[in-house]
């Protein structure tokens, strides 16, 4: 009987299988890792030269901007919506971003428009400013550094607002709105520029500080605990209901603004605004009052999207929102690993937060 003979293909094929399969654990493993060191810019912020500073009494240093800013048109509506966009720009070798960036200009243009400023735009005109963005490392780390980058950009949008403020807004009432990283910013506009000014305190309808952590113990205007109350505001971060741990992990990172203008981590709780019941509370809201979800993703601005009702739930645990969820395959995360994190391509309370904002803009009218 003849030997068998060796079969050295088949071994090289299944050490390479074992390799390859090494290899995937190991990357999905340490992709967090790998993204982080491929947009750290590297370079120390104390020797870093930002990009030039937009001048706010132009055209071209706004994403969005009334035809007629100072002089609001006859069918124009009777609300002014400050808009501070979440950061489009993933970073690289630079802290912060400069304002003409074609790239980070398409993303706002095809996603965060439609998506977050769209619910507004029924309600006010809207005046969303570019600024030198942090890039999106800044989120994904705790040094210095980065927050140095953040506290650059908070610049741009204080200057931008006090521009609206002089020129733009005269007795308007007003909203503002703020989107994650933009969230943060809006956060320390509200405490620094609206809620020491009592003129300006009393023309704001409601600040909504979307997918943004806010002390609770420490607001900077009382939370929004009805629909039918104007000058409060509507902070809320949310994770998957399902995601057990992710609560807790967001609220560990986050950072928020203490005293002097620094981030610091957040001590104690954090404040929970339910988009569905339009209130700051633990109340389950069910998926039946859910008004409608949207992914407007590429919709030609200003025209508004197709709502899905009754895809999620949503309720406050812990100082965060647990929203189930959706039933629609167009309110699933998609692209990169980074996109689906810097600019979600839909949003799941679209027609909730129209309502709410016309709500508000009403009880102030009634006040």
């Amino acid at each position: 009987m003849s030997e068998a003979r060796p079969r050295p293909r088949r071994w090289l094929l299944g050490s390479l299988a074992v390799l390859i399969a090494l290899f995937v654990m190991a990357y999905d493993i340490f992709r967090g890792d790998l993204i982080r060191w491929s947009l750290d810019p590297k370079t120390p912020y104390q020797t870093y030269r930002p990009p030039p500073a937009p001048d706010y009494a132009q055209k071209q240093a706004w994403y969005l901007l009334p035809d007629h800013p100072q002089t609001p048109a006859a069918g124009d509506p009777p609300v002014d919506v400050f808009f501070v966009g979440s950061t489009t720009f993933e970073g690289g070798k630079q802290w912060n971003d400069r304002i003409d960036d074609p790239r980070a200009e398409r993303v706002f243009r095809r996603v965060m428009a439609p998506n977050y400023a769209g619910p507004f735009y029924r309600v006010g005109r809207i005046f969303a400013p570019r600024y030198r963005q942090a890039g999106f490392y800044s989120l994904m780390t705790l040094r210095d550094d980065a927050k140095d980058a953040r506290r650059f950009a908070y610049g741009d949008v204080a200057a931008a607002f006090r521009e609206w403020r002089d020129h733009d807004g005269g007795n308007r009432p007003f909203l503002v709105v703020g989107v994650e990283q933009g969230g943060t910013l809006a956060a320390r506009l509200v405490a620094e520029e609206v809620a020491p000014n009592p003129a300006l305190r009393a023309r704001l309808a409601g600040a909504y500080l979307i997918e943004t952590v806010v002390p609770a113990t420490r607001p900077p205007l009382e939370p929004c605990m009805r629909r039918d109350e104007a000058g409060c505001i509507a902070a809320w971060a949310s994770v998957p209901a399902m995601e057990i741990d992710r609560g807790r992990i967001l609220l560990e990172r986050a950072l928020v603004w203490g005293q002097g203008g620094e981030l610091v981590n957040l001590e104690g709780p954090a404040l929970c605004f339910n988009p569905i019941l339009g209130a700051t509370t633990e109340e389950p809201a069910p998926a039946r009052m859910h008004e409608g979800a949207a992914n407007a993703t590429g919709l030609e601005w200003g025209l508004r999207p197709a709502f899905l009702t009754r895809q999620v739930s949503a309720k406050c645990e812990g100082g965060v929102l647990r929203v189930s969820s959706p039933k629609s395959a167009s309110l699933k995360p998609s692209g990169s690993w980074i996109e689906q994190r810097m600019a979600p391509d839909f949003n799941l309370f679209y027609a909730d937060l129209e309502a709410d904002a016309r709500a508000r803009v009403a009880a102030l009218t009634r006040r």
